[in-house]
This record gives structure tokens, C-alpha cells and sequence, in this order.
């Protein structure tokens, strides 16, 4: 007897699915693309853009912890927008704010003008995060199966492209300028086609009434809120610190950047591997396998001070990053089905948290013990998650009259 080979079944089972359903994976999946090229391509220009308007790293330090604050707002706002009017035009509107503003800071402007359109990318980049994890979860949940992984592949490929095709043009201040603003036409492309091809969900003021829409897991969200925190000290603490750590361990210039990049392409090939993983794995086994792989990334880089070890340590530590992610968003949607949307914008706020406490934990330590043993933090951050394992074996719905 034959067995049936589990991708063509997929592929079967894709097939039947409606168009318009099709269609919205497919979008969805642009959206995540075009929020990591915007990102990208921004952060990328950076240099550039920093002698073009001639503020020095601290300055530029500050301005990027700023969009971090915007981007708490823009997650507000897309809860906002999809308890009205739903995640899709949440998702549009994020995109349309971000092309807006991005290319305001291509040109020579002045410093104001400057801070205050990376306040308003901020807003959209928070609106976007938000946004595109309730229709990932939408899509999924119409799907029957995991998906949210493919998504976040998505978006750490285009990072990766996006960082690599334009390092070369951001180089000067015209090419950064050029590269933002292809950039933002990409993005705004990607809302006006989303407002007719993102998934079509029902908005929270449409199904429940006003007394409902209050009653959240909050212990839930608490729960996860404090995993993508977690997991985002560790992408923060990697992403802000890395290429300086390996400075100082290699004696040659250009190998210091590639622990970022072994860091990417981990993330990317464990989102891929994600979705088929967790019907076999499960997803708490799944979660706690990678936090274990990353805990011991982050060890290998703290007491190991050779740029071999800090290589495989980073690796290692892109395992949670790119499991953890998307797990968490699919087990947070499943708290409560009819209060999604609402779950997924207040857990992403911690994304944030993560972001600027990893950076500047690690950086008040550089100078202290030193920045190897300072990536002990994220290690014991991450670590803790193991106490928070039973929340992903939360059934649908388990806790939707918490």
C-alpha cells in the first residue's frame, strides 16, 4: 500500500480552498514582505541618512527608540480600527501611513520635519506588526492548519533581500533616498491591492456586544505577552550588539556583520520548517525545544569569548526567534476566537518592551563586566518562558470567558 505523501495532500487541500481565500494568503504573505523591506531599507540608510542631516549615533540612537514608543501607538490604533472596521483595513491603513512618511525621510528636510516622519513610520510600523498577525491568524484559522510560520518567513526573507540590495546604493545619501522611496511606492502598492485582496474578517463591534468586547483572557495575554517579550530581548539584543561583540573577537573588519546575518538565515530556515513542525512536534514541545537551543546559543556567546563560538551562538539564539514568534501569535488567537484581533494587539506591544530593554540592558553592561557576559540577560529572559509551556496547550476557546 502506497502512503499518501503529506505535500501533495497539502497541496490538495490548498486547492480546494476558495479563491478569495487563496488570494488573501497570498497577500498577506506581501504584507509581511513589504514591512520587512521598509524596515530594512530604513535601518540600512541609516549612515546615509545620518550624514545628510549631520546628528551623530546618539542622536539617530535616540530618534529609533522613538519609533519603538510610535509603534506601541500604531498597535493601539490597529485595535482601534479592527474592532470597527476589522483587521483588513487595519492592515491597509499601517501600509499607507508607513509609505506616506518614509519618503519624507529620502529628502533633505529639516530635523523636525526628520523626527517627526520617523514618529509617524513608527505609527504605521506598529499598526503593521499588529495588523498583519490578526490576518495571519484569520488566514490560518480559515485554513485549519499552521501558516503563521510561512508569514514570518516571509518577512525575515525580504529582510534579508532588502538589507542585501540596497547596502550597496545607501551608501550615499541619493541612493539611500532612492531606496526608500522605491521602497514606499512597493508598500503603498501592497495597501491598495490589500484593501480588495486582504482577508475579509468580521469586525469585534459586529459580533459582540459592547459588555463582551471587555471580557479578555487577560491572564493569557499577560502570558504571552511576556514570551514575545522575552524572545524579542533575545532579536534585540542580537541585532543591536552582535557586529560590535565580534568586532572586538576578530581581527578582520568584514567578518564582524555576518554573526547578524547567520543570525537571519537561522530565523528564516526555522520559520520555514515551522508550520510542518507543529503538527508533529506539538506546540509546547515545539516552543520549549527551541527556547532550550537559544538559552544555550546565548550561554555559548556570554562564556565563550572566540568569534567561532559567538557565530554558532547566534545560530543558535535565531532558533526561539524564529519559532517562538509565530507559535505564540497562532496560540494567542486561539484564546479567544471572537476577541482575536483585541489579544493580538495588546500582546504586541510587548514586542517593543523587548526591543528597548534588550538594546539598553546589554549596552549599560558593555562597559561594566562586558558585552560577552552581558548576553546572559537574554538567556535568563528567555529561560523563564519554560514556566509559561501550558499556555500553549490552551485549547481554542479555552479561555474565552476568562
Amino acid at each position: 500500500m502506497t502512503t499518501p505523501d503529506p505535500a501533495s495532500t497539502t497541496q490538495r487541500d490548498d486547492a480546494r480552498m476558495p479563491r478569495p481565500l487563496r488570494v488573501a494568503r497570498v497577500a498577506v504573505t506581501g504584507a509581511y514582505a513589504a514591512q520587512a523591506l521598509g524596515y530594512a531599507v530604513l535601518v540600512t540608510s541609516l549612515p546615509a541618512i545620518q550624514t545628510r542631516q549631520r546628528i551623530d549615533p546618539e542622536t539617530i540612537s535616540f530618534i529609533m527608540l522613538g519609533v519603538c514608543f510610535a509603534a506601541a501607538l500604531g498597535s493601539v490604533i490597529a485595535n482601534a480600527v479592527a474592532v470597527r472596521w476589522g483587521s483588513r483595513a487595519a492592515l491597509a491603513l499601517g501600509l499607507i501611513i508607513e509609505a506616506v512618511a518614509l519618503p519624507v525621510a529620502a529628502v533633505t528636510t529639516p530635523f523636525a520635519v526628520f523626527v517627526a516622519a520617523l514618529a509617524v513610520y513608527g505609527v504605521g510600523l506598529g499598526c503593521v506588526d499588529a495588523a498583519s498577525a490578526m490576518q495571519g491568524v484569520t488566514v490560518q484559522r480559515a485554513y485549519g492548519r499552521p501558516l503563521l510560520g510561512t508569514f514570518f518567513a516571509g518577512y525575515t526573507g525580504a529582510a534579508i533581500a532588502g538589507g542585501l540590495l540596497v547596502s550597496g546604493v545607501a551608501a550615499s545619501a541619493v541612493g539611500a533616498g532612492v531606496a526608500i522611496v522605491v521602497a514606499a511606492v512597493l508598500i503603498l502598492a501592497m495597501a491598495l491591492a490589500g484593501t480588495r485582496l486582504f482577508a475579509r474578517d468580521v469586525p469585534v463591534d459586529a459580533v459582540l456586544a459592547p459588555a463582551e468586547r471587555a471580557r479578555l483572557p487577560r491572564a493569557g495575554i499577560w502570558a504571552f505577552g511576556f514570551v514575545i517579550l522575552a524572545v524579542f530581548v533575545v532579536d534585540s539584543s542580537v541585532s543591536t550588539w552582535s557586529s560590535l561583540y565580534l568586532t572586538g573577537l576578530a581581527t578582520i573588519a568584514w567578518v564582524a556583520p555576518l554573526g547578524y546575518v547567520v543570525y537571519q538565515v537561522c530565523i528564516l530556515l526555522t520559520r520555514l520548517a515551522t508550520d510542518r513542525l507543529l503538527p508533529v512536534v506539538g506546540r509546547a514541545r515545539l516552543v520549549a525545544v527551541a527556547v532550550v537551543v537559544s538559552v544555550i546559543g546565548c550561554v555559548v556567546v556570554a562564556l565563550v569569548p572566540l568569534a567561532v563560538a559567538a557565530f554558532v551562538g547566534f545560530a543558535l539564539a535565531g532558533v526561539a526567534v524564529g519559532v517562538v514568534v509565530p507559535v505564540t501569535f497562532g496560540a494567542a488567537g486561539e484564546l479567544s476566537p471572537a476577541h482575536s484581533d483585541q489579544i493580538i494587539a495588546r500582546i504586541n506591544i510587548f514586542n517593543y518592551v523587548g526591543v528597548i530593554f534588550g538594546a539598553v540592558a546589554l549596552g549599560l553592561l558593555a562597559d561594566g563586566p562586558g558585552l560577552g557576559p552581558a548576553f546572559l540577560i537574554p538567556a535568563v529572559v528567555l529561560a523563564a518562558v519554560l514556566f509559561l509551556l501550558r499556555w500553549f496547550r490552551t485549547r481554542p476557546g479555552a479561555a474565552s470567558g476568562a
